[in-house]
């Protein structure tokens, strides 16, 4: 789906900022007026103008929570995070580069000023994790306690809870607009994280990726059920992966006995693949499968020349997953992969794919019929509904609607 701008990249970025207005976390106008001033293709560019109409908004938003117009505040806060998010994107080329920690910072100030104001509970959580912590948000539909008829005898109403991680390029904050608050509606606890390769543990804590995600999520799991968390329902866990989260939420799932259900949005069976996948039946293939790092890092280099989503895909992965080269980049992404790992999932598991993913592409498939879960379902999200990007970003109603229909009837299952 293109949108204003001709390439790809570009136009899917813009996607995915419109697409979160559904849930409040953009303004269309803002968006349009924003990239209107975009050069097209240019990285510095797209980092002045969001930035610009970040600050605007915030400046506005800072005006309203003055005045004590709290839902005014708290909306204006949101957008502005969503902006400095879509600010900081291309930034990741040089990892020196200041403004990847400012802007960030922005980002999540912004979302915290905003969450603070929600008319749902909202709670910052550091979970523990390896000697050190990693950042989560806990959310509740609201502070509400049902009673046994006694006025002293008060009982909490314990929900089903769905966690939600992000993948290769996502922020926590971001998850409130795409997923959170879309089950919050539904009567679900939600809780994000941010996990090693991600917003501020890579930002901060300098920890890259790491394939082996039950060690993330194990911790995670620990957290939810050995802490007074409000309303937690022990026996009723679930767990989302966005984008190349599904295939980490799925290795999560094959060892992690504590969830009741899993959703793949969207399966990624092999992440190898979304790196050399462009050079399949060409003449580059032999070299980008090969142990030839010289080769390699020249093929990628050139690539990176002529091409956005190659220059943006191995800047951004060399920094979120801490190595220096092309080369190794690929090869740190051979470990990622379901082979002989899906088949474990025990779970109820949702395996989402979009018809026009060029991410992923054909991979959901793959990982739904690796499972052998006893409960499995396949949703295709097309096109023609207004689906068919990458992880549904313009259709993020449609997508919460099938997510969240197949949760509330395999949590009563």
């Amino acid at each position: 789906m293109k949108l204003v701008f001709q390439d790809p990249l570009f136009s899917f970025q813009t996607l995915r900022v419109i697409g979160s207005s559904y849930y409040g976390g953009a303004d269309i106008g803002e968006c349009l007026s924003t990239v209107s001033r975009i050069k097209e293709g240019d990285f510095e560019s797209w980092y002045t103008e969001w930035h610009r109409t970040a600050n605007r908004i915030h400046k506005y938003a800072d005006e309203c929570n003055s005045l004590k117009r709290t839902v005014s505040a708290y909306q204006a806060y949101l957008r502005a995070s969503s902006y400095y998010r879509a600010a900081e994107f291309f930034l990741h080329e040089n990892p020196n580069d200041s403004r990847i920690l400012d802007t960030w910072k922005d980002s999540v100030d912004t979302f915290q000023k905003a969450a603070r104001l929600f008319p749902h509970n909202f709670k910052e959580i550091e979970i523990p994790y390896e000697g050190t912590t990693i950042p989560g948000y806990f959310y509740t539909p609201s502070s509400e306690k049902i009673t046994d008829g006694s006025s002293n005898n008060k009982k909490i109403l314990f929900r089903p809870t769905l966690i939600v991680h992000s993948g290769f390029d996502g922020t926590q904050e971001e998850l409130y607009s795409q997923s959170v608050i879309a089950a919050l509606q539904r009567g679900y606890n939600c809780i994000t994280f941010e996990g090693p390769g991600q917003g501020r543990v890579i930002r901060k804590q300098k920890i890259p990726f790491r394939y082996d995600w039950e060690r993330v999520v194990k911790p995670v799991v620990d957290y939810v059920l050995n802490n007074d968390l409000e309303g937690i329902n022990p026996n009723k866990l679930a767990l989302m992966g966005i984008s190349m989260g599904g295939y980490l939420a799925a290795r999560a799932a094959a060892f992690e006995d504590r969830l009741c259900a899993c959703i793949l949005n969207d399966g990624v069976y092999n992440v190898f693949e979304s790196f050399v996948g462009r050079y399949r039946k060409t003449p580059l293939e032999s070299i980008m499968t090969s142990n030839n790092a010289d080769l390699i890092n020249v093929v990628v280099s050139v690539s990176m020349g002529m091409n956005l989503s190659a220059r943006w895909g191995y800047a951004h992965g060399m920094w979120a997953f801490g190595v220096d080269t092309p080369f190794e980049l690929v090869q740190k992404t051979v470990d990622y992969n379901l082979n002989g790992i899906s088949e474990k999932i025990k779970c109820p598991t949702l395996v989402m794919e979009a018809e026009q993913d060029e991410s992923f592409p054909g991979q959901p498939k793959i990982v739904y019929d690796s499972l052998r879960c006893n409960s499995k379902k396949y949703s295709k999200f097309t096109e023609e509904e207004g689906a068919g990007d990458h992880c549904h970003i313009a259709a993020l109603s449609l997508a919460n609607q099938r997510i969240l229909d197949w949760l509330d009837e395999t949590m009563t299952i």
